[in-house]
Protein backbone atom coordinates (compact mmCIF):
# COMPACT_ATOMS: atom_id res chain seq x y z
CA UNK A 1 0.00 0.00 0.00
CA UNK A 2 1.41 3.41 -0.93
CA UNK A 3 0.54 7.08 -1.20
CA UNK A 4 -0.07 8.40 -4.71
CA UNK A 5 0.33 12.07 -3.83
CA UNK A 6 -0.24 14.65 -1.11
CA UNK A 7 -2.09 17.95 -1.27
CA UNK A 8 -1.30 20.45 1.52
CA UNK A 9 -3.94 23.05 2.49
CA UNK A 10 -3.99 25.77 5.13
CA UNK A 11 -5.88 23.76 7.73
CA UNK A 12 -5.35 20.19 6.62
CA UNK A 13 -3.46 17.73 4.46
CA UNK A 14 -5.19 15.69 1.78
CA UNK A 15 -3.59 12.29 1.21
CA UNK A 16 -4.35 10.45 -2.04
CA UNK A 17 -3.88 6.71 -1.71
CA UNK A 18 -2.90 4.29 -4.44
CA UNK A 19 -5.40 1.68 -5.61
CA UNK A 20 -6.65 -0.78 -3.01
CA UNK A 21 -9.36 -1.29 -0.44
CA UNK A 22 -10.42 1.73 1.51
CA UNK A 23 -10.83 5.42 0.67
CA UNK A 24 -9.13 6.92 -2.37
CA UNK A 25 -8.24 10.01 -0.35
CA UNK A 26 -8.64 11.36 3.17
CA UNK A 27 -8.15 14.70 4.89
CA UNK A 28 -6.19 15.13 8.12
CA UNK A 29 -5.90 18.27 10.24
CA UNK A 30 -2.32 19.33 10.85
CA UNK A 31 -2.94 19.34 14.59
CA UNK A 32 -4.29 15.78 14.49
CA UNK A 33 -1.16 14.64 12.65
CA UNK A 34 1.12 16.40 15.13
CA UNK A 35 -0.78 14.93 18.08
CA UNK A 36 -0.30 11.45 16.62
CA UNK A 37 3.42 11.75 15.97
CA UNK A 38 5.56 8.88 17.25
CA UNK A 39 7.73 11.48 18.97
CA UNK A 40 5.05 11.77 21.63
CA UNK A 41 5.13 8.09 22.63
CA UNK A 42 7.40 6.27 25.03
CA UNK A 43 10.03 4.25 23.08
CA UNK A 44 9.45 1.07 25.15
CA UNK A 45 5.74 1.08 26.03
CA UNK A 46 4.52 3.14 23.01
CA UNK A 47 2.09 4.95 25.31
CA UNK A 48 1.40 8.63 24.82
CA UNK A 49 3.63 10.87 26.89
CA UNK A 50 2.33 14.22 25.61
CA UNK A 51 -1.17 15.62 26.05
CA UNK A 52 -2.67 17.50 23.13
CA UNK A 53 -3.03 20.53 25.42
CA UNK A 54 0.78 20.84 25.40
CA UNK A 55 0.84 21.46 21.63
CA UNK A 56 0.02 24.71 19.80
CA UNK A 57 -3.42 24.42 18.20
CA UNK A 58 -2.55 26.53 15.17
CA UNK A 59 0.53 24.96 13.68
CA UNK A 60 1.89 24.25 10.22
CA UNK A 61 4.76 21.97 9.24
CA UNK A 62 8.04 23.18 7.83
CA UNK A 63 8.21 20.39 5.27
CA UNK A 64 5.91 17.60 4.03
CA UNK A 65 7.17 14.86 1.69
CA UNK A 66 6.69 11.22 0.75
CA UNK A 67 9.21 8.59 1.72
CA UNK A 68 11.38 7.21 -1.08
CA UNK A 69 9.11 4.21 -1.61
CA UNK A 70 5.93 6.32 -1.13
CA UNK A 71 4.82 3.90 1.59
CA UNK A 72 4.86 6.64 4.23
CA UNK A 73 4.47 10.34 4.80
CA UNK A 74 7.25 12.36 6.46
CA UNK A 75 6.56 15.68 8.18
CA UNK A 76 9.15 18.06 9.58
CA UNK A 77 7.33 20.08 12.23
CA UNK A 78 10.28 22.40 12.75
CA UNK A 79 10.33 21.89 16.51
CA UNK A 80 13.15 19.34 16.93
CA UNK A 81 16.79 20.30 17.31
CA UNK A 82 17.90 16.89 16.00
CA UNK A 83 16.12 17.47 12.67
CA UNK A 84 14.07 14.28 12.91
CA UNK A 85 10.75 14.06 11.10
CA UNK A 86 7.47 12.36 11.97
CA UNK A 87 6.65 9.35 9.81
CA UNK A 88 3.11 8.13 9.08
CA UNK A 89 2.72 4.83 7.27
CA UNK A 90 0.23 4.73 4.42
CA UNK A 91 -1.60 1.75 5.93
CA UNK A 92 -1.84 3.51 9.28
CA UNK A 93 -3.26 6.69 7.72
CA UNK A 94 -5.80 4.73 5.73
CA UNK A 95 -6.88 2.75 8.80
CA UNK A 96 -7.31 5.89 10.90
CA UNK A 97 -8.86 8.13 8.26
CA UNK A 98 -11.62 10.11 9.99
CA UNK A 99 -12.57 12.17 6.90
CA UNK A 100 -12.46 9.69 4.02
CA UNK A 101 -13.63 10.82 0.57
CA UNK A 102 -14.43 14.27 1.94
CA UNK A 103 -15.74 16.73 -0.64
CA UNK A 104 -14.93 20.20 0.68
CA UNK A 105 -17.00 23.32 0.03
CA UNK A 106 -14.82 25.58 -2.12
CA UNK A 107 -13.39 28.82 -0.78
CA UNK A 108 -14.77 32.09 -2.16
CA UNK A 109 -13.57 32.73 -5.73
CA UNK A 110 -10.93 35.34 -6.53
CA UNK A 111 -10.48 35.53 -10.31
CA UNK A 112 -11.67 39.06 -11.06
CA UNK A 113 -11.57 38.41 -14.80
CA UNK A 114 -14.53 36.03 -14.38
CA UNK A 115 -16.81 38.92 -13.33
CA UNK A 116 -15.31 41.62 -15.57
CA UNK A 117 -16.37 42.69 -19.06
CA UNK A 118 -15.67 45.61 -21.39
CA UNK A 119 -18.83 47.53 -22.27
CA UNK A 120 -17.74 47.77 -25.92
CA UNK A 121 -17.50 43.99 -26.28
CA UNK A 122 -21.03 43.06 -25.20
CA UNK A 123 -23.39 41.41 -27.67
CA UNK A 124 -26.50 41.98 -25.51
CA UNK A 125 -27.97 44.99 -23.67
CA UNK A 126 -25.64 46.02 -20.86
CA UNK A 127 -28.34 46.19 -18.19
CA UNK A 128 -29.57 42.70 -18.99
CA UNK A 129 -26.03 41.31 -18.97
CA UNK A 130 -25.20 43.04 -15.66
CA UNK A 131 -28.27 41.69 -13.87
CA UNK A 132 -27.83 38.20 -15.29
CA UNK A 133 -24.19 38.10 -14.16
CA UNK A 134 -25.15 39.58 -10.81
CA UNK A 135 -27.63 36.78 -10.13
CA UNK A 136 -25.01 34.15 -10.95
CA UNK A 137 -21.87 35.53 -9.30
CA UNK A 138 -23.08 38.24 -6.91
CA UNK A 139 -21.00 40.97 -8.58
CA UNK A 140 -20.10 42.35 -11.99
CA UNK A 141 -17.44 44.83 -13.13
CA UNK A 142 -17.97 46.74 -16.37
CA UNK A 143 -15.08 48.64 -17.95
CA UNK A 144 -15.40 51.64 -20.21
CA UNK A 145 -19.07 52.52 -19.80
CA UNK A 146 -18.48 56.26 -19.39
CA UNK A 147 -19.13 58.65 -16.53
CA UNK A 148 -22.85 59.40 -17.06
CA UNK A 149 -24.35 57.96 -13.87
CA UNK A 150 -27.93 58.95 -14.76
CA UNK A 151 -27.69 57.01 -18.03
CA UNK A 152 -26.38 54.02 -16.13
CA UNK A 153 -29.23 54.27 -13.63
CA UNK A 154 -31.73 54.19 -16.49
CA UNK A 155 -30.13 51.01 -17.91
CA UNK A 156 -30.45 49.29 -14.55
CA UNK A 157 -33.99 50.55 -14.00
CA UNK A 158 -34.98 49.14 -17.39
CA UNK A 159 -34.27 45.68 -15.93
CA UNK A 160 -36.88 46.10 -13.19
CA UNK A 161 -34.87 47.67 -10.35
CA UNK A 162 -35.65 50.93 -8.56
CA UNK A 163 -33.31 53.43 -6.95
CA UNK A 164 -33.46 53.31 -3.14
CA UNK A 165 -32.82 56.61 -1.40
CA UNK A 166 -31.09 56.38 1.99
CA UNK A 167 -30.18 58.84 4.73
CA UNK A 168 -27.28 59.92 2.49
CA UNK A 169 -29.56 60.88 -0.41
CA UNK A 170 -30.37 59.45 -3.83
CA UNK A 171 -26.80 59.30 -5.15
CA UNK A 172 -23.73 59.32 -2.91
CA UNK A 173 -20.74 61.26 -4.13
CA UNK A 174 -18.03 59.33 -2.33
CA UNK A 175 -15.24 61.89 -2.21
CA UNK A 176 -13.36 63.64 0.59
CA UNK A 177 -14.61 67.11 -0.44
CA UNK A 178 -18.27 66.07 -0.63
CA UNK A 179 -20.78 68.94 -0.58
CA UNK A 180 -23.81 67.19 -2.09
CA UNK A 181 -24.86 64.58 0.48
CA UNK A 182 -26.37 64.45 3.94
CA UNK A 183 -24.82 62.59 6.86
CA UNK A 184 -21.28 62.52 5.48
CA UNK A 185 -19.74 61.94 8.92
CA UNK A 186 -18.75 58.35 8.12
CA UNK A 187 -15.77 56.48 6.66
CA UNK A 188 -16.98 56.40 3.05
CA UNK A 189 -16.30 60.12 2.71
CA UNK A 190 -12.71 59.91 3.97
CA UNK A 191 -9.51 58.61 2.38
CA UNK A 192 -9.14 55.85 4.98
CA UNK A 193 -9.09 52.15 4.24
CA UNK A 194 -12.44 50.45 4.83
CA UNK A 195 -12.34 46.75 5.52
CA UNK A 196 -14.93 44.25 4.30
CA UNK A 197 -18.54 44.98 5.19
CA UNK A 198 -22.11 45.14 3.94
CA UNK A 199 -23.94 48.44 3.68
CA UNK A 200 -26.87 49.49 5.84
CA UNK A 201 -26.99 46.39 8.11
CA UNK A 202 -28.88 48.44 10.67
CA UNK A 203 -31.95 48.67 8.41
CA UNK A 204 -34.77 46.10 8.55
CA UNK A 205 -34.31 45.60 4.81
CA UNK A 206 -30.91 46.78 3.59
CA UNK A 207 -30.85 47.79 -0.09
CA UNK A 208 -30.33 44.66 -2.21
CA UNK A 209 -27.87 46.03 -4.77
CA UNK A 210 -25.25 48.74 -4.84
CA UNK A 211 -23.65 50.47 -7.79
CA UNK A 212 -20.21 52.07 -7.46
CA UNK A 213 -19.52 54.19 -10.53
CA UNK A 214 -16.02 55.64 -10.89
CA UNK A 215 -15.76 59.26 -11.96
CA UNK A 216 -12.12 59.73 -11.02
CA UNK A 217 -9.65 57.19 -9.61
CA UNK A 218 -7.26 57.93 -6.77
CA UNK A 219 -3.67 58.93 -7.41
CA UNK A 220 -2.55 55.95 -5.35
CA UNK A 221 -4.57 53.24 -3.60
CA UNK A 222 -8.34 53.21 -3.53
CA UNK A 223 -8.54 49.66 -4.90
CA UNK A 224 -11.70 47.65 -4.30
CA UNK A 225 -12.17 44.15 -2.91
CA UNK A 226 -15.34 42.05 -3.10
CA UNK A 227 -15.96 38.70 -1.38
CA UNK A 228 -18.70 36.13 -1.95
CA UNK A 229 -19.97 35.79 1.62
CA UNK A 230 -22.39 33.01 0.68
CA UNK A 231 -19.47 30.89 -0.52
CA UNK A 232 -17.52 31.91 2.58
CA UNK A 233 -20.38 30.78 4.84
CA UNK A 234 -20.56 27.36 3.18
CA UNK A 235 -16.77 27.08 3.35
CA UNK A 236 -16.79 27.91 7.06
CA UNK A 237 -19.56 25.37 7.69
CA UNK A 238 -17.36 22.74 6.06
CA UNK A 239 -14.28 23.69 8.11
CA UNK A 240 -15.81 24.63 11.46
CA UNK A 241 -19.49 23.78 11.91
CA UNK A 242 -19.75 25.14 15.50
CA UNK A 243 -18.41 28.52 14.35
CA UNK A 244 -20.88 28.57 11.46
CA UNK A 245 -23.78 27.74 13.78
CA UNK A 246 -22.88 30.59 16.13
CA UNK A 247 -22.75 33.10 13.27
CA UNK A 248 -26.10 31.77 12.06
CA UNK A 249 -27.91 31.85 15.41
CA UNK A 250 -26.32 34.43 17.74
CA UNK A 251 -27.95 37.88 17.47
CA UNK A 252 -25.61 40.87 17.38
CA UNK A 253 -26.42 44.57 17.56
CA UNK A 254 -25.68 46.96 14.70
CA UNK A 255 -25.73 50.57 15.84
CA UNK A 256 -25.24 53.41 13.37
CA UNK A 257 -24.87 56.69 15.24
CA UNK A 258 -24.13 59.90 13.38
CA UNK A 259 -24.74 63.56 14.15
CA UNK A 260 -28.13 63.55 12.42
CA UNK A 261 -28.96 59.86 12.13
CA UNK A 262 -29.23 56.89 14.46
CA UNK A 263 -30.54 53.40 13.92
CA UNK A 264 -30.24 50.10 15.85
CA UNK A 265 -31.00 46.59 14.65
CA UNK A 266 -30.43 43.16 16.21
CA UNK A 267 -29.84 40.17 13.93
CA UNK A 268 -27.53 37.20 13.40
CA UNK A 269 -24.70 37.83 10.95
CA UNK A 270 -25.71 34.96 8.65
CA UNK A 271 -29.41 34.64 7.82
CA UNK A 272 -30.47 31.77 5.56
CA UNK A 273 -34.17 32.32 6.25
CA UNK A 274 -34.48 35.98 5.28
CA UNK A 275 -37.25 36.90 2.81
CA UNK A 276 -35.72 36.78 -0.65
CA UNK A 277 -32.96 34.37 0.26
CA UNK A 278 -29.59 34.43 2.01
CA UNK A 279 -28.62 37.67 3.68
CA UNK A 280 -25.43 38.62 5.50
CA UNK A 281 -25.15 41.60 7.81
CA UNK A 282 -21.49 42.31 8.43
CA UNK A 283 -20.06 45.67 9.43
CA UNK A 284 -17.28 45.90 11.99
CA UNK A 285 -17.57 49.69 12.28
CA UNK A 286 -21.28 49.64 13.22
CA UNK A 287 -21.12 46.70 15.64
CA UNK A 288 -22.18 47.55 19.17
CA UNK A 289 -20.28 45.85 22.03
CA UNK A 290 -21.14 42.16 22.09
CA UNK A 291 -23.35 40.93 24.93
CA UNK A 292 -23.03 37.19 25.47
CA UNK A 293 -23.11 35.11 28.65
CA UNK A 294 -19.66 35.07 30.22
CA UNK A 295 -19.19 31.36 29.49
CA UNK A 296 -19.98 31.89 25.79
CA UNK A 297 -18.05 35.08 24.96
CA UNK A 298 -14.73 33.45 24.03
CA UNK A 299 -16.45 30.91 21.78
CA UNK A 300 -18.31 33.72 20.05
CA UNK A 301 -15.13 35.71 19.39
CA UNK A 302 -13.36 32.60 18.07
CA UNK A 303 -16.22 31.99 15.63
CA UNK A 304 -16.42 35.61 14.48
CA UNK A 305 -12.67 35.92 14.09
CA UNK A 306 -12.46 32.68 12.12
CA UNK A 307 -14.94 34.03 9.59
CA UNK A 308 -13.21 37.42 9.50
CA UNK A 309 -9.82 35.84 8.77
CA UNK A 310 -11.37 33.69 6.06
CA UNK A 311 -12.89 36.61 4.14
CA UNK A 312 -9.95 38.95 4.75
CA UNK A 313 -7.61 36.48 3.12
CA UNK A 314 -6.77 38.05 -0.26
CA UNK A 315 -6.83 34.60 -1.86
CA UNK A 316 -10.60 34.63 -1.27
CA UNK A 317 -11.27 38.09 -2.72
CA UNK A 318 -12.03 39.64 -6.07
CA UNK A 319 -9.54 42.53 -6.14
CA UNK A 320 -9.79 45.32 -8.70
CA UNK A 321 -9.19 48.96 -9.46
CA UNK A 322 -11.89 51.08 -11.04
CA UNK A 323 -10.85 53.68 -13.59
CA UNK A 324 -12.98 56.61 -14.78
CA UNK A 325 -16.06 55.22 -16.54
CA UNK A 326 -15.88 51.77 -14.92
CA UNK A 327 -18.50 50.51 -12.50
CA UNK A 328 -18.97 47.74 -9.96
CA UNK A 329 -22.45 46.40 -9.26
CA UNK A 330 -22.88 43.87 -6.46
CA UNK A 331 -25.49 42.09 -4.34
CA UNK A 332 -25.36 43.73 -0.91
CA UNK A 333 -27.15 40.74 0.66
CA UNK A 334 -24.53 38.28 -0.57
CA UNK A 335 -21.25 40.11 -1.08
CA UNK A 336 -18.84 41.97 1.19
CA UNK A 337 -16.91 44.92 -0.16
CA UNK A 338 -13.91 46.98 0.90
CA UNK A 339 -11.42 49.55 -0.33
CA UNK A 340 -7.81 50.42 0.42
CA UNK A 341 -6.65 53.81 1.70
CA UNK A 342 -5.88 56.32 -1.02
CA UNK A 343 -4.37 59.65 -1.94
CA UNK A 344 -5.75 62.19 -4.39
CA UNK A 345 -9.25 63.18 -5.46
CA UNK A 346 -10.89 59.78 -5.77
CA UNK A 347 -14.55 60.10 -6.72
CA UNK A 348 -17.05 57.26 -6.92
CA UNK A 349 -20.81 57.66 -7.18
CA UNK A 350 -22.84 55.19 -5.12
CA UNK A 351 -26.44 54.23 -5.88
CA UNK A 352 -28.63 51.62 -4.15
CA UNK A 353 -31.23 49.53 -5.97
CA UNK A 354 -33.89 46.99 -5.10
CA UNK A 355 -36.64 45.15 -6.89
CA UNK A 356 -39.32 47.49 -8.17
Amino acid sequence: MSIARIEPHDDFLRVHFSAGEGPRHADFHWFWLRHNSEFDRHPLTHERIVCSSELPLELHPRLVRLSEDAAALDIDWGDRSDGQVSRYASDWLRAHAYAPERVPAPAPPSDSSSITVNAAHLDEPLGRFALRTLQRTGAVVVRGFGTDTEALIELIRSEGLSVIETHFGRIEDLRTDNTTNRNTDQLGYTDSAIQLHTDQPFLDRPPRYQLLHCQQPANTGGDNAVVDALAAAHHLADLDRPAFELLRTVPVTFHRKQKSFERVLVSPILDFDAPGGFRIRYSYFTLAPHRRPFAEMEAWYRAYNRFAKLVRDERHQYRLRLEAGDFLLYDNWRMLHARTAFTGSRWLRGVYFDAA
